[in-house]
């Protein structure tokens, strides 16, 4: 079946870059939006909108009722979840599917044994997939649970089998710490996804976060499309990524690529995922889980194989077969994506909601910016506090790094804290330059006192104000006769 119109059931920069996609391809799009949205960027730039609710998630975004009742209205023929909100929610998918509606993702059984960690473990465990050693089920008696603990060898990791990003994810570093941090671990993973089953993986020291992009046909064929690296990370959750990883050889690349592929295979996969694997200091691989969606991150996977996903994904909700090649893929420079976060890195990384006084983007060759605000919105207090995705790319990753630190440096923004700074200081340091790091990253190197503006001359101040003025001003440039005193905005106070 070939899809004429796409609701997008999602917000910000992902809608955006979802919808281009689409138009790219003949395809008219439909967004959907909360109150809060109203004025939002991917409301405008849809062919049609439609409000689905209060600012809540949980009565607008969230309403799988109301997204399939809307598509029906306007004669939709598939919906793309984006990432994060219903993306992974299987329950979603089936009630798409029923409704006579395709799914721009996989199926629903493959989410569903992708969603729990212990499910998965299983669905892979014929085809000799690398695995952390621990329990291979929930934690039912926690006297065993020890034991299995003390077999292992601590430190050992609490998590959760349901969910992601760091919740429910306890380090254990001996048996007098266990049932403190085994209940703290039960009780977010509760409150977070509504189960609280855990079960226990030996924690690996040093470890790296690698993942790899797969992409599957609804015939049976799945290819990946390479790494990415994503181990600077806070509170669990990834600031800083990219691609290819600085550590992998080729054969080690191989080995995981082909991992990876079987990992989809197991269940059936079709769509675009990502297998993540955590690596360790001796570059011994293991896997983690599968992410059923669209990642963050891949901006970075585009840029260095030339393969858009989101239109794939499109291909592949048709019906078509994939026309890559696994053989005929090539990894082409180095791409980096710093999550500028309206957070503030010198208060632990809170968020720091507010209206975007100035808001401007950096530009130029090897630049990239998924974005859904403009100067004068509000960053809301109901959603993720992501801005912008900012992307580099270069011949090689010396040149990615040295274009992320002029991006950033020409990146205006004021009216919030943001992660601007803090991505400068991990361009700038010894151990992401080299290389050799981890996910502990931020707590062996970052302190706020490191913290250091942007290196612009005053002129160069001067000329970004002067440029966000006019910008915002409808007026023709002041003649001569006319001069104009501009003086100079705290935007680069504020953006540290």
């Amino acid at each position: 079946m070939t899809i004429k119109k796409l609701l997008v059931a999602n917000r910000g920069e992902i809608a955006l870059r979802i919808m281009r996609t689409a138009r790219e391809m003949g395809i008219r799009t439909v967004a959907i939006y909360s109150e809060a949205d109203r004025q939002a960027l991917h409301v405008r730039y849809a062919d049609e909108a439609v409000c689905v609710g209060p600012a809540p998630s949980s009565e607008s975004y969230l309403r799988a009722d109301v997204i399939i009742d809307v598509c029906k209205q306007l004669n939709v023929d598939a919906i793309h979840p984006g990432y994060g909100f219903l993306s992974e929610n299987a329950s979603f998918a089936s009630q798409v599917r029923d409704a006579g509606l395709i799914f721009v993702g996989p199926s629903p059984e493959a989410i569903e044994v992708m969603g729990s960690k212990l499910a998965a473990k299983a669905a892979v465990a014929d085809y000799n997939i690398p695995m952390v050693p621990g329990t291979p089920s929930a934690i039912t008696d926690r006297t065993e649970a020890k034991v299995i603990s003390a077999r292992i060898g601590y430190p050992v990791l609490i998590k959760a089998s349901a969910g992601g990003g760091g919740k429910g994810m306890r380090v254990v570093e001996n048996e007098a710490e266990f049932d403190e941090q085994m209940d703290r671990a039960v009780s977010e993973a509760q409150s977070a996804f509504g189960d609280g089953s855990v079960f226990i993986e030996k924690y690996v020291t040093s470890p790296r976060h690698v993942e790899i992009q797969v992409l599957g046909d609804q015939h049976g064929n799945i290819i990946h499309l390479f790494e990415r690296e994503c181990s600077v990370q806070r509170r669990h959750q990834k600031v800083v990524e990219e691609a290819p990883s600085a550590i992998l050889t080729p054969e080690i690349r191989d080995a995981m690529g082909r991992a990876a592929v079987d990992v989809a295979r197991a269940c059936g996969y079709y769509g675009a995922g990502t297998v993540e694997f955590i690596v360790n200091d001796n570059l011994d691989f293991y896997f983690l889980e599968m992410n059923t969606r669209l990642q963050v991150e891949h901006p970075v996977t585009e840029l260095i194989t030339g393969v858009d996903l989101v239109k794939q994904m499109i291909r592949i909700a048709e019906g078509k077969p994939l026309t890559l090649r696994q053989d005929e893929l090539r990894i082409n420079g180095h791409a980096l994506e710093l999550r500028v976060y309206a957070e503030d890195p010198a208060n632990n990384f809170l968020p720091d909601v507010g209206t975007l006084d100035t808001y401007v983007r950096p530009q130029g060759n090897g630049v990239r910016v998924d974005d859904g605000f403009e100067q004068g919105m509000a960053i809301p207090i109901y959603y993720d506090p992501m801005i912008a995705k900012l992307v580099t790319y270069g011949d090689s990753r010396e040149e990615a790094i040295e274009k992320m630190i002029r991006a950033i440096d020409e990146y205006q923004i004021a009216g919030v804290q943001t992660t601007l700074s803090f991505g400068r200081f991990v361009m700038e340091h010894e151990a992401f330059r080299s290389g050799q790091f981890d996910t502990g990253f931020v707590s062996k190197y970052f302190t706020p006192d490191k913290l250091t503006p942007p290196t612009n001359s005053d002129e160069a101040q001067l000329a970004a104000v002067l440029s966000a003025w006019l910008l915002t001003n409808d007026k023709p440039a002041t003649s001569a006769s006319q001069p104009v005193t501009v003086q100079r905005s705290n935007w680069k106070k504020n953006r540290l």
